[in-house]
């Protein structure tokens, strides 16, 4: 008796981790789809509003230091774990596209990437910090690890395209979830006031649940107004 029940729970946990593994990627990834198209639809209608928009030049292409500086927005309940912008990855091919959504709930992470509330918006001075799963929920962040130097990031608002710049590739530094410091205005210079727009991407380091989290840096190299 004592066996069979072994074996009755054994294939119940393998049937939750294949769940887990396998079975929430085509859900997550209809539903960033499904993120992605109504953002499009609503920044393309005259009364769709957004999180407000970084104060920029409206050449039609700047370098970040145009960027003003501006502190973390403070997002109503009901814009919570809603699209705010879009991430592209040239590296990752022509059809990555993904959804941000506003805060890093287990919600908005099986929906797309998500943004810490703590940190600034696209484009602005200081660090815009963003997390995604590397396994399950759609994994948008499967090949953050491949990301180089020199590669670039583009995150698009409703109305404007930040490119950012990769400086440290993710596989290069890996930190605890403790490790707070990575979303500071200055990453790793507490109290340190910004002069540049950054951009911070994290990631679990391990394909299974740890506290391990891979980092990547990058910073703004161009701001473009649509």
């Amino acid at each position: 008796m004592t066996g069979l029940l072994l074996i009755a729970i054994a294939v119940g946990l393998l049937g939750w981790m294949g769940y887990e593994y396998f079975g929430t990627n085509a859900p997550s990834r209809d539903a960033a789809r499904s993120e992605v198209s109504q953002l499009e639809r609503q920044w393309n209608t005259t009364d769709g509003t957004q999180s407000q928009e970084p104060s920029a030049s409206t050449s039609a292409s700047v370098p970040a230091a145009s960027a003003s500086p501006a502190s973390a927005t403070t997002y109503s309940q009901a814009q919570l774990d809603k699209a705010m912008a879009i991430l592209t990855i040239p590296r990752f091919g022509p059809d990555y596209k993904v959804p941000i959504l506003v805060g890093t709930s287990d919600y908005a992470l099986a929906r797309g990437v998500g943004w810490y509330q703590s940190t600034q918006q696209p484009g602005q001075l200081g660090n815009f910090a963003i997390a995604g799963n590397r396994v399950t929920h759609g994994e948008p962040f499967a090949r953050l690890l491949e990301l180089q130097p020199g590669d670039k990031v583009v995150v698009e608002t409703k109305s404007y395209i930040f490119t950012y710049q990769i400086d440290e590739s993710p596989s290069k530094l890996t930190v605890k979830d403790v490790d707070t410091w990575v979303l500071d205005p200055v990453p790793g210079k507490t109290g340190v006031k910004p002069s540049q727009a950054l951009i911070t991407l994290t990631t679990c380091q391990d394909l299974f649940r740890s506290p391990d989290r891979s980092v990547g840096f990058g910073h703004l190299v161009q701001t473009t107004r649509k």
